[in-house]
């Protein structure tokens, strides 16, 4: 066999590459032909754009459709918190009674603050024994001889009463032993209103025994019906043996000094004497009263009287405005006082500290925070009292309060929502209050982003 040659072996190899590139050229060239398009590929292309379309479409809605629901959806109300603001009683008040002897004191008008013991004898202090009542006796005098011979009423000067010799040697008699007189000319006639006046106004002592002799006879008769008197008015505390109190066996108690100013009072005739500062009387000439403080801190009347130290007495009556209305009608004792003075002092200190027991306390300030109102988005209003407030009462009386607050309509500056109530004792206050600021809607971002806080 012919031997092949190396030359002709590399020859050969070149053409089959060449070949083989041709073939892969031509099958390239194939590939990248643009083959035409057929029905069912066009079909499906549709079906894909429909597809697409169709779920943008549903995305869409569905994005409308919650847009159009968080947009318009209710929310929840906003949540509300209240408290009705918190008041401190004030200090208990005390009526400042005298360290020494004994007292007592009685107030009419003011059950519902004091109770409805306090018309009676309210409080006392010292010893409930007698003590002598000096000139505090004419008071009884004078209603002993108005019992057996009343007059109609303030302005009747009753019978006239002649006094003789006898009558005009009582001002001798008194103005030895020290006791207060008035002039009683011999054969003077004045009335019986008069003669009382006498006998209470200037506190004279001659005149007591003159008129009490006129109604009874003798000072014997009078005593019996002194006695039989106390005993119809439940005063078994008291003993009478005279008319004019310079015996110090003539004694009584704090308590039925009480009752007994109560039934001067009652008496037209002897509450009006009691209260004249000064009188004209015929034969006596021009009376003043031995009690300085009427007409001081709502003092009114009723008597003073006097042994000397150790046995200065005090029985008055006053009417004080305390801010409930009426005035209050007081009537207070003082017996076994050191000196007139200190007396009267200790009078006015018994009333006064009654007075300024009965005080007003604060209970709001206009614009004063009571509550508010918050919601989920963030705004806010508060709840404030929209006046003033206070309530007078008495003493430490505790204060309650109570706080109604309605939902608001509105939720805007302004409108009111409710009221606040307080009672202190038998008395009331009622404020409104409102809406501080205005709630505003949430906005429309704040709807879309908080789904949860919707459809309250």
């Amino acid at each position: 066999m012919p031997l092949v040659t190396d030359e002709r072996l590399t020859n050969e190899r070149v053409a089959d590459s060449l070949v083989d590139f041709d073939v892969l050229l031509g099958e390239s060239e194939e590939s990248f032909e643009v083959r035409p398009d057929d029905p069912e590929r066009r079909r499906r292309r549709r079906r894909a754009w429909l597809l697409t379309a169709i779920v943008f479409a549903l995305i869409l809605a569905v994005m409308g459709a919650y847009a159009g629901w968080a947009l318009t959806a209710p929310t929840d109300a906003p949540t509300a918190t209240s408290e009705a603001p918190r008041v401190f009683a004030p200090a208990a008040a005390e009526i400042e009674f005298p360290e020494a002897g004994s007292s007592a004191i009685s107030v009419a008008g003011a059950a519902e603050y004091l109770g409805a013991d306090a018309e009676g004898v309210w409080l006392t202090s010292g010893s409930e024994d007698p003590r002598p009542m000096a000139s505090l006796t004419k008071l009884i005098t004078a209603l002993v001889v108005l019992d057996a011979h009343p007059l109609a009423d303030a302005k009747d000067p009753g019978p006239m009463i002649t006094f003789g010799k006898r009558d005009h040697d009582l001002y001798d008699k008194y103005y030895v032993m020290g006791a207060t007189i008035a002039a009683m000319p011999t054969g003077v006639r004045m009335s019986q209103h008069d003669a009382l006046s006498a006998m209470l106004v200037p506190s004279a002592s001659n005149y007591a025994e003159a008129v009490s002799t006129w109604a009874f006879g003798s000072p014997w008769g009078f005593a019996r019906a002194a006695e039989a008197w106390l005993a119809k008015n439940g005063l078994a505390g008291t003993t009478v043996v005279e008319p004019t109190g310079i015996d110090p066996r003539n004694t009584s108690t704090p308590r039925d000094l009480v009752a007994i100013g109560k039934l001067a009072l009652a008496n037209p005739v002897v509450a009006h004497i009691v209260s004249q500062p000064t009188m004209s009387v015929p034969g006596a000439g021009i009376i003043n009263t031995t009690n300085p403080l009427l007409g001081t801190s709502g003092i009114t009347g009723l008597k003073t009287g006097n042994l000397g130290p150790g046995a200065c007495n005090f029985l008055f009556s006053a009417r004080i405005d305390v801010g409930t209305g009426e005035p209050l009608t007081v009537i207070g004792v003082i017996l076994g006082g050191q000196s007139r003075e200190w007396t009267n002092q200790s009078a006015l200190l018994m009333i006064d500290s009654l007075r300024t027991g009965f005080q007003t306390v604060p209970l709001a300030e206009e614009g004063q925070v009571v509550g508010g109102f918050s919601t989920a988005w963030g705004s806010r209003a508060r709840l404030v009292v929209s006046e003033d407030a206070a309530i007078h009462t008495w003493s430490d009386t505790p204060v309650e309060a109570s706080l109604d607050v309605s939902t608001p309509e509105e939720y805007v500056d302004g409108e009111e929502v409710g009221t606040i109530t307080w009672t202190a004792g038998p008395d009331t206050v009622t404020v409104p209050v409102e809406v501080e600021g205005s709630i505003r809607p949430p906005d429309a971002w704040w709807r879309l982003t908080h789904p949860a806080e919707l459809g309250g």
